[in-house]
């Protein structure tokens, strides 16, 4: 059957060698096969899913442990935000306090998951790509590497945007609301770590559309020319996407948070009109 390797025995000529005997593998169009190269059976796959996996929980686990045993320094560096706006505002006290018995130990359990999935997440990459690398063509393995690393700079650049910058001014307005209404500040933990996760998180994630449309460019899915023409509804598909993320319904800080994203759509027309050129070109 085509496709399929088969054995041809051949006896070597060399007269020294006349009693060993040399098994060569050949695939369906009589080409050799590597043993290196040779394809798995589906229970090899199983197994190397399993050890896959396990490593992944494996470095997971170390990483949540890590930040478990340095919970305080790591709890210091997520309050920044607070702190910072805090020091705009000296006058003003802002704590946070729990409600509830088990706020403590959920916030604790929510530090050590999403940190461990976070600083974990660059190792389970390369343990998917090592997984994934054998069934990849050579064009595509040289398109995974450098689309896995543009996809961890673009999260980390949005992660950083939404924490130093979104995160702050999402309290600042919180706070004038407060004082114009008159509240006293009762601020949680979980509200205050549900809104960090919320933002940090959500915003990483948004920053990587760009790269989405340059592989559908890619693709062959969709053309430069199609983005230029509706580059006005891609604007209000932005603000869309910045009033579901953000957390308060100011323009400001949608504003504020559409500003970047528009820059990446724009950065997005101009590298995938290279890559549209490209394929033309490689297409003929």
């Amino acid at each position: 059957m085509g496709g399929q390797g088969f054995a041809r025995r051949l006896v070597s000529t060399n007269p020294a060698d006349s009693a060993r005997e040399q098994v060569i593998e050949l695939d369906g169009s009589g080409v050799p096969i590597n043993p290196a190269e040779k394809p798995m059976g589906f229970l090899d796959h199983l197994e190397e899913l399993r050890w896959t996996l396990v490593k992944c929980v494996a470095v997971f686990i170390v990483m949540a442990s890590l930040i478990a045993y340095f919970i305080g320094q790591f709890n210091d560096v997520l309050m920044w935000p607070l702190h910072h706006v805090q020091a705009e505002n000296p006058k003003l006290i802002m704590e946070l306090g729990t409600t509830s018995i088990m706020e403590g130990f959920n916030v604790t359990l929510q530090l050590c998951g999403y940190g461990g999935l976070v600083m974990a997440s660059p190792f389970i990459l390369i343990f998917i790509g090592q997984f994934v690398a054998p069934a990849l063509s050579k064009k595509e393995a040289r398109l995974a590497l450098p689309v896995g690393f543009s996809a961890l700079i673009l999260f980390l650049l949005g992660a950083a945007f939404g924490f130093f910058l979104l995160v702050p001014s999402t309290i600042r307005i919180s706070l004038e609301l407060n004082e114009q209404l008159g509240f006293t500040l009762r601020w949680t933990p979980d509200s205050y770590y549900s809104l960090l996760v919320w933002l940090v998180m959500g915003v990483g994630v948004a920053f990587e559309f760009p790269l989405l449309i340059v592989l559908a460019i890619h693709l062959g899915f969709l053309r430069v020319e199609t983005l230029r023409k509706y580059r006005r509804h891609a604007i209000v598909a932005i603000f869309i996407i910045a009033a579901v993320v953000t957390p308060t319904p100011d323009p400001f800080t949608q504003t504020m948070f559409a500003a970047p994203l528009y820059v990446l759509f724009e950065l997005a027309i101009l590298v995938g009109a290279q890559v549209q050129k490209r394929r033309e070109a490689r297409l003929g």
